[in-house]
């Protein structure tokens, strides 16, 4: 067994990821503070070739350098877009008829694990700031919370695994 080469992995140019069909995700990221967070979010999010990332409230958006320093230069491949009050995001998502799945420790939470097989849905991912997590009002309007299990002490996991691990239990059942 031998590591491929940048050559052997057949990546999409930028204008392939641009026009290519993608994922029916998107990331709503609310008042994420860490910038590094933010970049993984959007490396993750072009290693999927979600839709769209919804960038809200503080959350910094491109062009920033610490941004780029882990996003590697997905800011210019995956479409992105600020919108000042995560709410106004989450209604123009529920008028476009996406569901809304906040990721967060709640009563009534799903596990992750749990979670029944999702197809041909437009699905919402909502990841919350580091300290406060998803706002309580976007909670409310969500259409399902989403809980990562976890079997240690801290209960918690940086915003940029979360999103890796979420978005890859939504994705691997349509990977061939």
């Amino acid at each position: 067994m031998q590591k491929l080469k940048n050559e052997e992995l057949n990546r999409l140019s930028s204008e392939q990821f641009k026009t290519a069909a993608k994922t029916p995700i998107v990331l709503v990221l609310d008042n994420i503070r860490s910038l590094h967070n933010v970049g993984s979010a959007f490396r993750t999010a072009d290693a999927f070739l979600i839709e769209k990332i919804y960038l809200c409230g503080v959350t910094g958006s491109p062009p920033n350098k610490e941004i780029e320093k882990t996003a590697l230069g997905a800011t210019s491949t995956v479409e992105w877009v600020y919108v000042k009050n995560t709410l106004d995001a989450i209604h123009e998502l529920k008028k476009n008829k996406y569901k809304i799945y906040s990721v967060e420790q709640a009563d009534n939470s799903i596990k992750l694990n749990k979670l029944d097989d999702i197809q041909n849905e437009q699905i919402a991912l909502v990841f919350g700031n580091e300290v406060y997590g998803v706002a309580e009002a976007v909670i409310e309007l969500s259409d399902a919370v989403i809980e990562i299990p976890q079997l240690g002490t801290k209960h918690s996991l940086n915003i940029s695994v979360s999103v890796g691990i979420v978005m890859w239990e939504f994705i691997k059942g349509s990977i061939k």
